[in-house]
């Protein structure tokens, strides 16, 4: 008889969840402190690259919000209306979250187009106190991102992979407005702040692609890493009783992982035997990849070939090793 999952097994994962939520949690209190830290000083020095920090931030902010509330979502059981779980809010996030960047550097471009058109000066006390901000928001979401990858990697969180994303890019940005700011400070030309906002749109734009991208290939069903269906193969080809295998496919909604796979046997197998069979394949491919829900249609091999032969005209394979 088939066991139950272990205790540990679900201690691990309310862990895991209670960790992805700490996480974002702590991303939403950074980005709101450095928004309206960036904020007084953009406004007060009429610096174009540290509103658009700001602005940016203020995205990062709204999207630790939409993380927060992803991985909750996702963490949610199976139930009769979403039998496959809600890992795909994870998914649906990190395209939501692109969308706020991409909205964020159209922001910052019309801005910085703007600055360049109507030059204006900045007083050195307050180009000062911008240069001190973006170089402790640089420090700040430097670490803060690092945590979020490191979370992420370990719970298997795409929401937070993508907020980590996004608050990577806010330390090259706030590096780039820290450059810019002190080129302002000693050259006194104020056109090098307009200039550092569009390199950083740039960078805004590229993080945009990577997070869409991804998040579109999990929506999509994209099918595994090629180490990960590997893994799956070898221990089909290494199960003594299992004379071939097709129709395997795979795929990945928020933590949890799927596979399913046509598996053929001798044709005298018992149903019993074929369920023996069945239960030792799947705690393997369990055991090898955690939060793995496994599918398997088992076929009589000979019956199969002939079938396979008479009506695709496909030749029989030797069971054979």
């Amino acid at each position: 008889m088939k066991q139950p999952p272990s205790q540990s097994y679900f201690t691990n994962q309310n862990e895991g969840n209670r960790r992805k939520v700490v996480a974002a949690r702590l991303s939403i209190i950074s980005n709101a402190i450095l928004v309206l830290l960036k904020l007084i000083v953009g406004i007060w020095s009429g610096s174009i690259s540290v509103l658009s920090e700001a602005f940016h931030s203020a995205s990062d902010l709204v999207a630790s919000g939409i993380a927060l509330i992803a991985v909750r979502i996702s963490d949610t059981p199976p139930d009769e209306r979403h039998p496959y779980g809600h890992g795909k809010a994870e998914s649906l996030s990190g395209l939501a979250e692109a969308l706020l960047i991409f909205v964020a550097a159209g922001y910052i471009i019309y801005e910085a187009i703007i600055k360049l058109l109507q030059p204006h000066h900045s007083p050195h006390a307050s180009v000062t106190l911008g240069i001190v901000l973006m170089g402790g928001s640089g420090l700040t979401n430097f670490f803060l991102s690092r945590y979020l990858f490191r979370v992420a990697k370990e719970t298997d969180s795409m929401a937070l992979k993508a907020d980590a994303a996004h608050i990577r890019t806010d330390v090259l940005t706030s590096v780039g407005v820290f450059i810019g700011l002190l080129v302002v400070r000693f050259t006194e030309n104020n056109i090098f702040d307009p200039l550092t906002a569009l390199g950083v749109a740039l960078l805004i734009l590229k993080t945009t692609w990577n997070l869409a991208n991804d998040a579109l290939h999990l929506l999509l069903d994209e099918r595994l890493p090629d180490g990960e269906e590997a893994k799956i193969r070898e221990i089909l080809e290494t199960e003594p009783y299992v004379l071939g295998y097709h129709k395997l496919r795979t795929r990945k909604s928020g933590t949890y992982r799927y596979a399913d796979v046509h598996v053929q046997i001798d044709d005298n197998s018992t149903l019993v035997e074929a369920h023996d069979i069945t239960e030792a394949i799947e705690d393997r491919i369990r055991e090898a990849l955690p939060a793995m829900q496994v599918s398997i249609h088992i076929e009589p091999y000979h019956a199969e070939m002939k079938h396979q032969q008479e009506v695709h005209g496909l030749l029989p394979k030797d069971p054979s090793p």
